[in-house]
């Protein structure tokens, strides 16, 4: 089975989502089988966009939830919705043991992704990371464990 795990920003530009989801598209492939499995935190923007595409393929989505009151910490009332419908149709979900900071428990979550994968795709603007846990983080992490990272981003859009 081929794992793969996604890390990206929560706030996508419009001019990155057609060559992110095209990116995200062929990383998963054709799906259809259980020969494929994806990983994801399920925040929004990038994670919830992966998921989607993910189980629009029917492949099996595991929810890493970090340790913390994470649904909290999402946003607005549409976008707990989207999490809660997304996780509802996940094939497993993994509970992050407590951290001291909401930082420390989505760096923790993303190590666990990376460390439980094969491969991962990055929605990243190339950037240092805004806070502990953040995309770029979670990219170094990957990079400095030898787990291959796919970067999808579009060339000179910038992030909010």
């Amino acid at each position: 089975m081929t794992r793969i795990g996604v890390t990206g920003h929560r706030d996508l530009p419009e001019a990155v989502l057609p060559r992110v989801r095209v990116g995200i598209e062929t990383a998963l492939g054709r799906g259809g089988s259980r020969a494929t499995e994806a990983l994801t935190s399920l925040a929004p923007g990038a994670d919830q966009l992966f998921a989607a595409l993910a189980l629009a393929r029917r492949i099996p989505v595991t929810a890493v939830i970090p340790g913390m009151d994470y649904e909290a910490h999402l946003g607005g009332a549409d976008t707990r919705a989207a999490y809660r419908g997304l996780l509802s149709a996940c094939a497993q979900r993994i509970e992050m043991p407590a951290e001291p900071t909401h930082e420390d428990a989505y760096f923790a979550a993303g190590r666990w992704i990376v460390d439980h994968v094969d491969r991962l795709v990055a929605v990243w603007d190339g950037q240092p990371a805004r806070g502990l846990g953040g995309t770029g983080d979670v990219v170094a992490y990957a990079r400095r464990n030898a787990v291959p990272v796919s970067v999808l981003w579009a060339p000179g859009a910038i992030r909010r």
